[in-house]
């Protein structure tokens, strides 16, 4: 199952840091955590074990599945590990996630903060990765302690606890901004600003219509309103398209519906010859 955003014809993004689920409880929420990466070009999905172990096959494996909603790949690729220690052995750095204060005298970052920094040190060859505890009781302190680095969300304080793939969804999110900088595609390139010139012959034309129409009354008020109605398209910033369009507009409004063209009839298919008896 695809959405409605999935590009099958763009590349497949792949990297970041690897996101390590710490004793995830259900299935459904390792495919919605798969989804969550795969929305943000995460590839590295490492399983530190499962409390329902890992379906290969059955009613768990089609739960976390459907969630994926797509991102089955990163459910087929995931590794499992029996220990935190083992799952970041090859990481350079580790961040855990935690909504709770612990103590442990280390750096304790928001993901737009922590992400940023992560991005730069993969960059530069480094290998990092962001522990994510189990739904019910989050990371233990044990194992924050492994970390080098806390990484906590700006949340309510009186409902601080985030649904599992929300979280991989928000430091995914982060990652992404990191690399693009948060814009997903290129906004159109906009014609050229309007000049000068072209402006106030657009305001003459303008005024000189409202004024033809009365709507300068009392003439004392003319300077102010018409100070007033060139400011609202200053504000706009037009654009040389944005002036004759509007402009265009006014002209129909003024003039009236264009003159239909004369519909052009057919020659007749029969020739006089034929009316003859």
């Amino acid at each position: 199952m695809t959405g409605a955003g999935t590009n099958h014809t763009a590349k497949s993004l792949k990297g970041g840091p690897a996101v390590i689920l710490v004793r995830p409880q259900l299935a459904v929420n390792i495919g919605m955590c798969a989804r969550a990466m795969a929305n943000f070009g995460l590839s590295d999905l490492r399983l530190v074990n499962p409390r329902e172990g890992w379906p290969r096959s059955g009613a768990l494996k089609k739960g976390a599945y459907a969630a994926a909603a797509g991102a089955v790949h990163l459910l087929e690729s995931a590794k499992l590990f029996a220990s935190v220690e083992a799952a970041v052995a090859d990481l350079h750095g580790v961040a855990a996630t935690t909504a709770r204060e612990r103590g442990q005298l280390k750096p304790v970052l928001t993901p737009a903060e922590a992400l940023p920094e992560i991005a730069a040190r993969i960059a530069a060859g480094d290998k990092h990765g962001v522990l994510f505890g189990p739904e019910r009781t989050g990371l233990s302190n044990e194992e924050v302690a492994i970390a080098d680095r806390i990484v906590t969300f700006p949340v309510n304080r009186a409902y601080a606890s985030l649904n599992l793939a929300q979280a991989v969804l928000l430091v995914g999110y982060e990652w992404r901004k990191a690399l693009d900088g948060g814009a997903p595609f290129a906004v159109p390139e906009r014609s050229p600003p309007a000049s000068r010139e072209m402006l106030l012959s657009f305001f003459a034309y303008l005024e000189s219509e409202l004024e033809r129409t009365g709507f300068f009354r009392p003439l004392a008020k003319r300077p102010v309103m018409q100070q007033n109605l060139r400011n609202i398209f200053h504000r706009m910033n037009m654009t040389e398209q944005d002036v004759r369009t509007l402009r265009g507009g006014i002209v129909r409004l003024v003039e009236g519906p264009r003159a239909k063209p004369k519909r052009r009839h057919a020659p007749s298919s029969h020739s006089p010859s034929d009316d003859k008896g």
